[in-house]
C-alpha cells in the first residue's frame, strides 16, 4: 500500500520520523526486526505530538518499509540486495553505521554522485536460493529491486548464508547449495535486472572463519564463488569487499579492524572499510548502459 503524498522539504541524509496511528492492533504485523533503529510505542492518538515522553522503546521497525521522495530526472538510486551484512548486523543502534549508510554519505559528498540515493534491501538470514528469515533473493527481486523507484544500479552481496547453512540443510534432508547453484542465481539476477536497464555490480563474499557455521568446504566454495565473481564477466563491475576486509595473513578470516567479534559481521569500523572500498566512479554517470 502507498500513502497519500506529503509536501514538505527533506534535506539529504536526514533522519526521518514517521508517526503511524492504529485504530486496532492487527493479528499479524510486518516488521523489520534488524532495523538497528528505535521505534516508540504509545497508547492513544499522538500523531501530532512533537514528542512521546511516555512511549515504550523497541529497536525494530513496523509497517513502513520505505519512503519515496520526489526528485528530478537526474536523480537515480542504487539498490543493495543482501543479508544481515547489508542489513547492518552489529552496527551501533541509531548510529547509521551500515556500509550502505557510509556509501550514501560518500556519494553525497562528491559533486559527481550527489544525486544518487542508496536503498538498503538487506534482510538478516537471507539466502539466494531458499527462504530463511524472509523470502529468498530470487523470489523477492521483483518487489525489492525491480519495482523500486529510480533504480539505476544493483549491488548484490548474497550467498554466505547459502554456504553457512549447508550443515543444517543436510541434517534436514534439504538440497545443499553448490557453487553452481549460487553462480546460477547470480546469472538470473543479472539477466532480470539487465532487462530493466539496471547495471549489476557483484560484491565478493566476506571471510567467515570463526563464525558459528563456518566449514572448510564452505570456505573452499566461497573462494571459488569469489573467483567467479571477479573473472566471469557476468557482472557489469565487481566490488571486492573480500579484498578490503580480509586478514592478509589469514585470508579466510576478517581482519581485526573489520571484525565485530563474531567473525562474520563487520562492526561500525568494518562497515566503513566496506563503504570506503567502493569506487564512486561506478555511479558517476547515470547514462551508463548495462
Amino acid at each position: 500500500m502507498l500513502s497519500d503524498p506529503l509536501e514538505f522539504d527533506l534535506a539529504p541524509l536526514s533522519d526521518l520520523a514517521v508517526t503511524v496511528r492504529l485504530t486496532g492492533a492487527p493479528v499479524d504485523v510486518t516488521t523489520h526486526p534488524g532495523a538497528r533503529a528505535t521505534s516508540y510505542l504509545q497508547a492513544g492518538d499522538a500523531v501530532s505530538a512533537r514528542d512521546l515522553p511516555h512511549a515504550s522503546r523497541v529497536d525494530h521497525w513496523y509497517f513502513l518499509s520505505g519512503v519515496d521522495v520526489l526528485a528530478d530526472g537526474s536523480s537515480h538510486a542504487i539498490v543493495a540486495l543482501g543479508d544481515s551484512i547489508t542489513d547492518g548486523r552489529n552496527s551501533t543502534t541509531n548510529g547509521n553505521g551500515r556500509w550502505t549508510d557510509g556509501l550514501a554519505r560518500r556519494l553525497f559528498s562528491d559533486l559527481s554522485t550527489r544525486r544518487v540515493a542508496v536503498l538498503n534491501q538487506g534482510i538478516g538470514g537471507n539466502r539466494l536460493l531458499r527462504d530463511g528469515l524472509g523470502p529468498n533473493a530470487l523470489a523477492r527481486l521483483d518487489r525489492d529491486v525491480l519495482a523500486q523507484s529510480g533504480v539505476r544500479w544493483l549491488v548484490v552481496l548474497e550467498g554466505i548464508n547459502d554456504l553457512g547453512t549447508r550443515g543444517a540443510a543436510r541434517a534436514n534432508g534439504e538440497p545443499v547449495a553448490t557453487v553452481q547453484d549460487v553462480t546460477g542465481a547470480y546469472e538470473q539476477i543479472v539477466l532480470r535486472a539487465h532487462a530493466r536497464g539496471i547495471r549489476v555490480y557483484g560484491a565478493t563474499l566476506l571471510p567467515y572463519e570463526g563464525a558459528g557455521y563456518f566449514a572448510a568446504d564452505g570456505e573452499a566454495d566461497r573462494q571459488a564463488i569469489n573467483t567467479w565473481i571477479r573473472t566471469s564477466g557476468v557482472f557489469d563491475a565487481v566490488i571486492d569487499f573480500d579484498a578490503a576486509a580480509r586478514d592478509a595473513r589469514n585470508p579466510s578470516r576478517l581482519r581485526a579492524a573489520a571484525d565485530s567479534g563474531d567473525h562474520l559481521h563487520p562492526g561500525d569500523a568494518g562497515y566503513k572499510i566496506m563503504a570506503d572500498a567502493i569506487d564512486l566512479a561506478l555511479f558517476a554517470d547515470s547514462r551508463q548502459e548495462p
